[in-house]
């Protein structure tokens, strides 16, 4: 295999140093929209590239040489059906594989475990009001979904400032972010290089509500969300695993800000012009991905063909 080959193990790195930046420059939709379909199409690809990896040094066992008709002298002058490269190939892709069903059952079952919870609130209507001194609010997806706000939540905001905070958790469930998040943690667990593609969409759906929510004054959303957060730091308490939050209040530690005080800076900030080089950049690396694990592929079929005629 050409060192072409291997760009599908190596462009998710790339893709991960700009997962932040590229989170932070683009419109929240766009933005979310663009780092999923990417963590998926890179996955994706890399997934197949140590498959065809590991289907190449398999194809050096005498059984399969046989089975298949193939010309064990033609087989191990080819640089596709190395031993090494295929066993460290194969263990990373039962690895990759392995992981990816650990982290979509657990999704999936914290979904459906939210589904129910939600259609066992109290109340009627997509809101449900929970007695609870500690200030918490969260969407629940589901059919019906279901926006979860307690009194210590209500108490902390003043009526402006509530109106922001339910069209922000609204636009959690009507954008469906629970599915974006969701395809973002399984294409992380399929390649670990893909990882700050998780925080990146988070923040990214996280951003996509404040927008929703800011209509006309984006000071006084900015205000209700970092009040909103900021309560809930100090005591959270009700928050499920599939909720969409109204996101942390604490920035990390470091020198770089945490989620919420970008969020507030973005709202008080025009909105986020449209980038189209950015995106264009990023389909970019995309397209190389997938042709060279499409190109790796065909090699492969070529040297089977090549090994079954010699």
């Amino acid at each position: 295999m050409d060192l072409d080959g291997f760009l599908p193990l190596v462009l998710p790195a790339v893709m991960a140093c700009a997962a932040r930046p590229l989170s932070g420059l683009l419109p929240p939709r766009t933005g979310t929209w663009l780092l999923t379909a990417t963590g998926v199409a890179l996955a994706l690809a890399s997934t197949a590239t140590l498959a065809v990896l590991a289907l190449g040094g398999a194809l050096r066992l005498p059984l399969i040489a046989k089975l298949g008709h193939l010309s064990e002298h033609v087989l191990h002058h080819a640089t596709e059906t190395s031993p090494a490269l295929a066993t460290v190939a194969g263990l990373a892709l039962v690895a990759s594989l392995a992981a990816a069903g650990h982290a979509a059952t657990t999704h999936i079952r914290a979904l459906l475990d939210g589904a129910r919870t939600a259609r066992g609130l109290p109340g009627e209507g997509i809101l449900a009001v929970v007695e609870d001194d500690a200030a918490d609010a969260f969407a629940l997806p589901g059919r019906p979904g279901r926006i979860v706000v307690s009194t210590g939540m209500l108490a902390a905001l003043d009526p402006a400032e509530r109106d922001v905070l339910l069209a922000h958790e609204h636009a959690h469930l009507a954008g469906r972010h629970h599915l974006f998040r969701t395809a973002a943690h399984i294409a992380a667990a399929v390649n670990p290089l893909l990882w700050p593609l998780r925080g990146a969409v988070t923040y990214t759906t996280e951003r996509w509500a404040d927008e929703s929510a800011a209509g006309t004054d984006r000071a006084r959303a900015a205000r209700a969300i970092g009040k909103a957060a900021l309560a809930r730091n100090r005591r959270p308490g009700l928050s499920h695993p599939s909720a969409l939050g109204i996101g942390p209040a604490l920035a990390r530690r470091g020198t770089r800000p945490g989620p919420l005080p970008r969020r507030v800076a973005a709202l008080l900030a025009p909105p986020p012009p449209r980038r189209g080089l950015l995106v264009a950049a990023t389909v970019v690396l995309v397209v190389l991905s997938v042709l060279s694990a499409n190109d790796g592929a065909i090699d492969l079929h070529q040297l089977i063909e090549h090994a079954q005629a010699g």
